[in-house]
């Protein structure tokens, strides 16, 4: 029986526009520019009323085709209808939900992998074979959006673990100190050197890094309320593979005290400053050097004092540093002695290295700013930390000049700059480290002395000496006049001199004092600052102390005006 195949507009309403768009291409229908829904059911149903007439024999079964199939015989609509439905129906069932963003730490499926294992065992739930359906060439690409979204998101919190307690800077991979430990564990003590992140380490080879050094981790410095310069006695893990430095697990004494003792100590800051009241004897009774016996009447220092030895180049500043510090090893056995060298050449270093058995801490000039400005810091941490323990402390430095330049070079530029190309944010930290120096009323003191370069001829030396000029109560001046004329010491017995000296001679030693400076002065408005010293000196040479010339200076009759 012959049959003509027909095509039910009500049943091609129920198709989207897509699925009716691929049918009338498939049977090769007339497809207006920008057809509508209602364009192409009457395109697809004009063809199918103008298929061609029916005959005896019924059609033929057919396999199912492809979507791609370019032409297909008007003889089959009824199938090919039902072929986009059944594909229709199977996609929907098919379809996946949509994978979320990937959190951090996941991975994100490669397109493409299968959806099946190959082997028998069963997938895991981080496999890259998960299931997805194929992304179209229109679509957008999923998986770059998710990791741009990760990046985004995670940007900010990667910069933040990077700067997280100053963990991989400098290339410091730092341990876990927190982490569970059942070893061994390691005696160690050494000096605690804070970050500004919290954590810290301990130098176990003097004031600088070494391979040595141990971790402290936040937690232990809150725990124990460690500071900078404290000297710390514990016990450490070593490292693992993975870790640059041993972790501290342990503290067994602070400041030699007992940690819960130690926290107890008052701030360096609250302590109440006074004038240097108690004189540091230079003078010796085994040494015949004239340098500290000029110095004890001239320029008296006493504990707490702050100290300028302004020196031209060449004029002996070394040598005297040098007979200052071996005269208050010698004369002042109580007192903690440092000697600072920053951008100093390196057989200086070795000769005070040599003449000094107190603590000798350097930085040469072919080393980084960064360093020296860190070996000061750590330094005057050092000595605040001993005398809030009442402890009498003396920093010789060679010299503010040098340590000022090298936080010129190392401190963030504030944009504020003085003559000679100093930032005005520079003098800072080294204006901090000249003014720790002081007598404390509870017990202690800190003194410091440091030399500053004059008539070198750079207007930079030139402003860092004029900031530093009145902040000293004690100064040492040096002539180049005299150094040139082997005059030693070349000291200007003149412009040398201490405030409130009252305080640090004997009652009966001053108006013996404040005779010889009325002699020197006298000899210095004539002009003849050289004979002024030498005559100083020569009369030095005739007595065995101090006492003893101010005893014949007594003797002598009184200057006339």
């Amino acid at each position: 029986m012959s049959t003509q195949p027909t095509v039910s507009r009500e049943s091609l309403q129920g198709k989207s526009r897509e699925d009716l768009l691929a049918m009338a291409t498939a049977i090769g229908a007339a497809i207006p520019a920008r057809a509508t829904k209602a364009a192409l059911i009457n395109s697809i149903a004009g063809s199918a009323e103008s298929s061609a007439p029916v005959t005896d024999n019924p059609p033929k079964t057919r396999a199912v085709r492809s979507r791609r199939t370019v032409a297909t015989p008007p003889d089959d609509f009824d199938s090919l209808i039902n072929e986009f439905t059944a594909d229709a129906e199977v996609a929907a069932r098919e379809t996946p939900t949509p994978t979320p963003p990937p959190t951090s730490g996941e991975r994100v499926p490669r397109e493409g992998s299968s959806s099946s294992s190959p082997t028998s065992e069963e997938p895991r739930e981080d496999s890259r074979s998960a299931d997805r359906p194929p992304r179209s060439a229109g679509a957008p690409n999923t998986n770059r959006q998710n990791r741009e979204f990760s990046n985004d998101q995670g940007g900010r919190k990667s910069r933040n673990r990077r700067n997280r307690n100053g963990r991989e800077r400098f290339g410091e991979q730092l341990p876990n100190a927190d982490q569970p430990y059942s070893g061994e564990l390691v005696e160690v003590e050494g000096l605690l050197d804070l970050r500004d992140d919290g954590y810290g380490f301990l130098r176990t080879r003097g004031y600088h890094a070494s391979s040595s050094d141990v971790y402290v981790s936040i937690n232990m410095v809150r725990r124990y309320h460690l500071r900078k310069g404290d000297s710390v006695k514990g016990a450490f893990r070593p490292a693992a593979s993975n870790e640059k430095y041993p972790a501290l697990l342990r503290v067994d004494a602070v400041a030699g005290f007992d940690p819960e003792v130690a926290r107890l100590r008052p701030r360096f800051e609250d302590l109440t400053p006074l004038f240097p009241d108690e004189k540091l004897r230079l003078e010796s009774e085994t040494k015949s050097e004239l340098t500290p016996r000029i110095v004890d009447l001239l320029a008296p220092i006493g504990k707490g004092q702050r100290g300028l030895i302004v020196s031209p180049p060449k004029a002996g500043k070394t040598t005297i540093m040098k007979q200052i510090a071996q005269s208050i090893e010698a004369n002042n056995p109580e007192v903690h002695l440092i000697v600072l060298l920053v951008d100093e050449r390196p057989e200086e270093v070795t000769d005070m290295r040599r003449s000094v058995s107190g603590e000798v801490v350097a930085s040469t000039f072919d080393r980084p700013a960064d360093e020296h400005t860190h070996a000061a810091e750590l330094v005057i941490e050092r000595a605040k930390r001993l005398v809030e323990q009442g402890r009498d402390v003396v920093i010789i430095l060679d010299g503010i000049t040098r340590l000022a330049r090298a936080y010129n070079l190392a401190a963030p530029a504030t944009g504020r700059i003085m003559s000679g190309g100093v930032d005005s944010g520079a003098l800072y930290p080294p204006k901090k480290f000249f003014g720790a120096a002081r007598n404390i009323e509870e017990g202690g003191s800190l003194t410091i002395l440091a030399t500053a370069l004059v008539e070198t001829g750079s207007k930079m030396d030139e402003v860092i000496f004029e900031e530093f000029k009145g902040t000293g109560n004690m100064e040492l001046k040096l002539d180049r006049r005299l150094a040139e004329r082997r005059l030693f010491p070349a000291i200007d017995v003149n412009g040398s001199s201490t405030r409130h000296e009252e305080l640090l001679f004997a009652r009966e030693a001053l108006p013996q004092v404040w005779r010889l400076r009325r002699v020197l002065n006298g000899l210095s408005n004539e002009g003849r600052e050289a004979a002024g010293l030498e005559l100083l000196i020569d009369k030095l040479k005739t007595t065995r102390s101090n006492d003893e010339f101010l005893a014949e200076i007594a003797k002598g009759p009184a200057p006339t005006s």
